[in-house]
């Protein structure tokens, strides 16, 4: 099922229909006896100068989404628009050679382990300057000015570019990563949980930054995460996803207060509270999280939804419009009553 964009918002970005299977192989002769659907008909649109939060429990599919916008792993099908500022349209998918690098270009990633995503082995200028290098941009002086350039505007000191990365903290790392990204002047900034694994306080430093950068290159963000209460304050739309599904997409403030999605509720309520005066009694899904590999007829959260009928457990609800600029993937979003966090 396809979303229409009913609003005069200028989309960079359209994913439609996106599917993504691993093959499950077993045997001696490694036959095919399934597919792990990671990523399951999956559709929304990225509009230039948003941040659009992708959440949802880990395993749901949320960065097997970005690395298929990226490429980093091929789509199964579907696809993936991308409109750059020369106002040309292209399906990414089906890009390769020279048109998928002019793509990772303008569509660049911020990876989620800022320890593990830096070559130990570079030192700075050479972790920085290397899309440079990739892209064949300028000569050395050149490269070197600009990775000056770069560490300054991400709260580096430039005479760090000759450390290698054991020499600096998380948050310096991810520093690093940023700067790495913003190399060859994307438009796209696909951030993989970029403050998951640094502390609170740190985190609020790097979203800062994060922010302020969106505002002096006019970058749009694909911000993946599991945590509400950074996506709350960072984000200007959500997307919910459930086992490869989107469940349900809206404005940040209408969902975090009128959710349509019973999952939504549940990933509302889960969130700790440390205002005793905001917390309320809250029932935890019961069951577990379907399984990929043989997921469930119908609706794919009916065994854990405590509203579910016949017709959850018989037939896929498709994503549909309920109000404007609010799309649910369920059955009863109109009948239900769900409660909203303030």
């Amino acid at each position: 099922m396809v979303i229409e964009n009913t609003s005069e918002t200028d989309n960079i970005l359209e994913v439609q229909e996106l599917r993504k299977y691993f093959p499950v192989k077993s045997g001696f002769f490694r036959r095919l006896v399934g597919e792990l659907k990671a990523v399951d008909d999956v559709n929304f649109e990225l509009r230039r100068g948003e941040t659009l939060a992708l959440v949802g429990e880990s395993g749901c599919g949320k960065t097997t989404t970005a690395r298929c916008i990226v490429k980093a792993v091929t789509p199964t099908s579907g696809s993936i628009k991308y409109k750059g500022h020369s106002g040309e349209i292209v399906d990414t998918t089906e890009l390769k050679g020279e048109p998928l690098r002019t793509l990772r270009r303008n569509i660049q990633m911020i990876f989620q382990d800022p320890f593990s995503s830096l070559n130990p082995r570079m030192n700075v200028f050479d972790i920085v300057s290397e899309p440079l290098t990739t892209f064949r941009i300028g000569d050395r002086a050149d490269r070197e000015q600009r990775v000056i350039e770069l560490l300054s505007r991400v709260g580096l000191r430039p005479e760090f570019m000759r450390r290698f990365p054991h020499a600096f903290s998380g948050g310096q790392r991810q520093r690093i990563g940023i700067a790495r990204a913003l190399a060859v002047n994307p438009e796209v900034v696909i951030a993989d949980e970029p403050v998951s694994a640094l502390d609170v306080s740190v985190q609020a430093q790097i979203l800062n930054l994060m922010s302020d950068l969106q505002e002096e290159l006019s970058l749009t963000y694909l911000f993946v995460s599991h945590d509400l209460s950074v996506v709350k304050i960072f984000s200007n739309r959500v997307a919910v996803m459930y086992v490869g599904k989107i469940v349900e997409i809206s404005d940040t403030e209408e969902l975090f207060s009128n959710p349509k999605h019973p999952y939504t509720e549940a990933l509302l309520y889960s969130v700790p509270k440390t205002d005793p005066r905001l917390r309320t009694e809250w029932e935890p899904l019961s069951g577990e999280v379907a399984n990929p590999l043989d997921p469930p007829s119908g609706c794919y959260f009916h065994p854990r939804c405590p509203y579910a009928t016949d017709i959850c457990r018989e037939q896929s609800p498709p994503l549909k419009e309920t109000s404007p600029g609010h799309w649910t993937s369920c059955h009863r979003s109109e009948e239900v009553e769900l409660q909203g966090v303030g």
